[in-house]
């Protein structure tokens, strides 16, 4: 038998001090700073050592211990939900019984008509499930006190105790007034209703009747520190509506469920929802000092990424999102579909959604241990980076005398719109890849049918409003409005790449030439090369093509552009691929328009459609 060696113990000990010196060297001058990311606010470093943990709270508490650092569960065991649309309640039946066979543990049932609720409806819609095997979970524009009385009647009636049964009725009213900027109802009222809804459902500990979502926080273009301190402020507002008006913490807490979007960040995402408890546990302390409920975190995949181009990617996206969720501990998980942005999800893309985490679960083991990030120094460290300025921010809004009172007075949109104003910038400008949209799109591509475009770029019905409203979009959905216009006006823009001099530089601007307006739908000729202007010349003008655009290197566009513009100027729109240092003098010498790295796309995009004469999509 051989004998164990300690083989770390062949290498000595490297200080902090040394690994950066080490840096340095490699660095040969370059700014140390590159190294930094910069993440919402954060600014991490490019490694991180146990000494950095020293400081950091809790970092040696066990899972179910104060303050949830490493979560309420001893092992990481999470629901996988689907959603499902009423519109026929033996339909809706069916699909439930179905997918119940496929792997689902949560269903999730999205009423679309508030008048259709009835006794005999949920009954025909529960027809066949054992809510004691499955978490129940209901949403719909109103009503929520009659699905409430129907569904634990239905359960009453099965002989369940009120232990046994399990999931939510999602009322939402800060959020639905967000969303809206306006409710059916006074606000006042709303808290009434929540507070009724509350003591109706009280002896019934696992079934949830108020539902935080956070998640169109993310989806409206909030960061993800910006979309847990109102996550937690909103939560805070419910706990001091309810508990105002007698409710007892307890009961009152054990109601609440926080719905998190989980975006692109990996890491981040796993940090907010471990960060999340822990924010969540401070302020329950503060209610209920040493006893209260643990928190309920349901997350679902986010909307703001997903593209209705090169949609299969979206499947790449969702299952880095899933990782996320299921490793920061949530305990319900919702993957959306991948062709849910332009049509009614099929069978083949929700049975992949399932799989999705099933994969996770019976295949990766992601539900074996608690908290696998444990000990990690840099999701440990970004933990604590997140909780701090969550909580800056939460402080920030509760001095404005809470979330209410922040939505009122316009807090909450300003900071949201500020972030939502940064990604749609870094969109347009590339800074942020949406492969298949902004970047490497697909020109062959069928374009999808698109059920209801209203449905994916939103609408402007104009309501009076009481707060202006928080609005959803998706980050890919300018480049989509730029490509659909362009296919709906049944031309197809040319653009001929004029391609001369330096070899190495014409072909690196010509790929970036042929990307840039091939998001914009945008047939593209590219070329191996021209030896002189006259043969490029000529070639462009046999082309037929609607934009010739100048491909070469910095040195020589202060000769070749002026030459080439004057011969192309009355048979094309001209562009110079670059930001060449003699811009000002080929912009006397009448060249106009200049793409290159920090360029916004869709400006310009939309700005040659006007003038070919392709009219803006709605």
């Amino acid at each position: 038998m051989h004998k164990k060696q300690n083989l770390f113990g062949q290498f000595p000990p490297v200080s902090t001090e040394e690994w950066m010196q080490k840096i340095t060297t490699d660095l040969k001058g370059a700014d140390f700073g590159k190294l930094i990311w910069k993440n919402a606010g954060i600014e991490i470093m490019p490694f991180y050592r146990e000494e950095d943990l020293d400081d950091l709270i809790a970092v040696d508490s066990l899972p179910c211990q104060f303050p949830f650092r490493r979560g309420s569960k001893t092992g990481n065991n999470w629901l996988i939900r689907q959603d499902i649309r009423v519109r026929n309640y033996n339909e809706a039946n069916a699909k439930a019984l179905d997918i119940l066979m496929k792997g689902v543990e949560s269903l999730g049932f999205i009423i679309q008509d508030p008048s259709s609720v009835s006794r005999q409806n949920m009954q025909t819609l529960l027809s066949g499930i054992d809510p004691e095997a499955v978490e129940l979970n209901f949403l719909c524009n109103g009503m929520a006190k009659e699905i409430l009385g129907a569904v634990l009647s239905i359960c009453s009636e099965k002989g369940l105790e009120p232990s046994q049964i399990r999931g939510a009725i999602e009322a939402d009213p800060l959020g639905r007034l967000m969303l809206n900027g306006t409710l059916c109802i006074p606000v006042e009222d709303g808290f009434n209703y929540l507070a009724d809804l509350t003591k109706d459902s009280a002896k019934y500990r696992n079934f949830r009747t108020i539902h935080i979502n956070a998640s169109s926080l993310g989806n409206s273009g909030a960061d993800a520190i910006q979309e847990l301190a109102f996550a937690i402020s909103m939560g805070n507002e419910y706990m001091s509506q309810l508990t105002s008006r007698g409710l007892d913490c307890h009961d009152s807490a054990s109601k609440i469920r926080f719905s998190f979007g989980i975006g692109s960040d990996y890491f981040v995402e796993i940090a907010k929802l471990r960060a999340a408890r822990m924010l969540w546990s401070v302020v329950m302390k503060g209610y209920c000092d040493n006893d209260f409920p643990e928190i309920e975190i349901h997350s679902v995949t986010s909307c703001w990424n997903k593209t209705i181009y090169d949609p299969y990617v979206n499947m790449l996206r969702t299952q880095t999102e899933a990782m996320s969720a299921a490793l920061g501990g949530a305990n319900s998980i919702t993957v959306i579909p991948f062709d849910t942005f332009y049509s009614e999800p099929d069978a083949f893309s929700e049975r992949i959604a399932r799989n999705q985490q099933l994969i996770l679960k019976e295949e990766a083991g992601f539900d074996k241990i608690a908290d696998p990030s444990a000990g990690s120094y840099y999701i440990e460290k970004l933990t604590d980076l997140i909780s701090e300025l969550a909580w800056k921010i939460f402080i920030e809004t509760e001095e404005q005398g809470g979330f209410l009172a922040a939505l009122k007075n316009g807090l909450v949109q300003k900071c949201i719109s500020k972030s939502a104003s940064k990604k749609k910038k870094d969109v347009s400008t590339r800074k942020t890849i949406l492969l298949g949209t902004n970047q490497y799109p697909n020109t062959r591509e069928k374009t999808p049918v698109i059920e209801n475009s209203e449905s994916i770029f939103g609408n402007n019905n104009a309501v009076a409003k009481e707060v202006e409203p928080v609005k959803p979009f998706r980050g890919a959905s300018e480049y989509e409005k730029i490509r659909l216009a362009v296919e709906k006006s049944g031309r197809r823009p040319h653009v001929f790449l004029f391609t001369i001099g330096d070899q190495v530089k014409r072909k690196a601007r010509a790929q970036f030439s042929s990307v840039f307006f091939s998001c914009g739908g945008y047939r593209v000729t590219d070329n191996n090369g021209f030896d002189s202007i006259d043969a490029g010349v000529k070639a462009a003008i046999e082309s037929a093509a609607d934009i010739a655009v100048i491909c070469s290197s910095d040195e020589e566009y202060a000769t070749l552009a002026p030459l080439i513009y004057k011969n192309l100027k009355d048979h094309f729109i001209v562009v110079v691929a670059g930001n060449p240092a003699c811009l000002d003098d080929l912009k006397v010498a009448g060249l106009e328009y200049f793409i290159h790295m920090k360029s916004d796309v869709t400006e310009i995009l939309k700005h040659f459609n006007l003038k070919l004469g392709i009219n803006p999509l709605g």
